[in-house]
């Protein structure tokens, strides 16, 4: 699976998924793009992108083959995230392409 990490998100929690081709915004040299821009850039290069940016699937109207991920933390510090990552580890091997889905924990 290739994960791509939403600026947003700290680059540490990519150490959470080893187990992918993980890479963050800032790696890939798109930081400061807009949503859709992102989404159109990751395309083709990535499967999934993970954010906390509740607003992504509002703002991206077409994608076809990138799955939006987005987890609905606290905040975005990596202690907040960390009970997250066996839910989007989960999520990662259901989601379809060009999909999207919310990551909630009661």
């Amino acid at each position: 699976m290739r994960l791509l990490l939403d600026e947003c998100l700290p680059r540490d929690l990519k150490l959470h998924f080893a187990e992918h081709e993980c890479k963050t915004v800032q790696e890939m040299g798109w930081s400061g793009k807009k949503n859709g821009i992102l989404a159109r850039m990751a395309e083709g290069h990535f499967d999934v992108l993970l954010t906390v940016d509740q607003r992504f699937n509002y703002e991206v109207k077409s994608r076809s083959s990138l799955a939006i991920l987005i987890v609905n933390a606290k905040t975005n510090r990596i202690e907040d995230l960390e009970p997250f990552v066996p839910a989007v580890r989960e999520a990662l091997h259901s989601l379809e392409p060009g999909s999207g889905m919310v990551i909630r924990i009661p």
